[in-house]
């Protein structure tokens, strides 16, 4: 197994989109604030095998176009940088019916298997994530070293990881501050507005890489 040398400097990238309240984090505290901590963290464990099987996807589709073309490569960057920037307008536009959405998800408490299963598709069709792995995740990799589809399974199962931690801790801190959270819905909306600026400095980020390896 081949350990890419930038990992600490990935590590630092996966928690900054992790962290930015994108739909998975929305949806745990969605989930924590309508049923408490319980169906929060089952949520967070389908969520982040969903995203880790996304990624194994992207890895088995990019890894071997990543390793023989640098005009691929080149492309996945900018593309990745735009519509990450995209993804952040469209948060911030949309805070309030992303908010309210976050407030209204039905009055029965679904069961262990169906937060399961719910968490899972919302982590496999994140867009978010998504970009992530095709775009931003592949630039920490080191292409003359080979085995490209190894190393990106090995980032986006660290990936993962740190999403578990990160998610299960804003489901337990949804969960526990329930009632403050719902009072206001403001409180949501400024939630969602700051991971769209995350986003949108992240695919500037991405972009600024793009022309400075260009």
């Amino acid at each position: 197994m081949v350990i890419p040398s930038r990992l600490t400097e990935y590590i630092v990238a996966a928690m900054v989109i992790i962290l930015a309240p994108g739909p998975s984090v929305l949806f745990v505290i969605a989930r924590a604030i309508a049923w408490g901590r319980k169906t929060a963290v089952f949520t967070v464990a389908g969520n982040v095998t969903g995203s880790f099987f996304l990624s194994v996807f992207v890895a088995l589709g990019l890894g071997p176009i990543l390793q023989r073309s640098d005009f691929a490569y080149t492309a996945v960057q900018w593309g990745g940088g735009l519509y990450l920037m995209y993804l952040g307008v469209d948060a911030i536009r949309h805070r309030k019916i992303h908010a309210a959405d976050m407030t209204n998800q039905g009055d029965s408490a679904p069961g262990v298997l169906r937060s399961i299963r719910d968490g899972f598709w919302v982590g496999a069709l994140n867009p978010k994530a998504i970009v992530f792995y095709a775009a931003v995740l592949p630039q920490f990799i080191d292409r003359d070293r080979g085995h490209i589809t190894a190393q990106l399974i090995l980032l986006g199962a660290i990936f993962s990881a740190l999403a578990f931690v990160s998610d299960g801790s804003w489901g337990l801190l949804a969960g526990t501050a329930r009632a403050w959270l719902a009072k206001d819905p403001m409180r949501l909306e400024k939630l969602r507005a700051t991971g769209g600026s995350i986003m949108i400095a992240l695919g500037i980020s991405v972009l600024l890489l793009a022309i400075v390896s260009g």
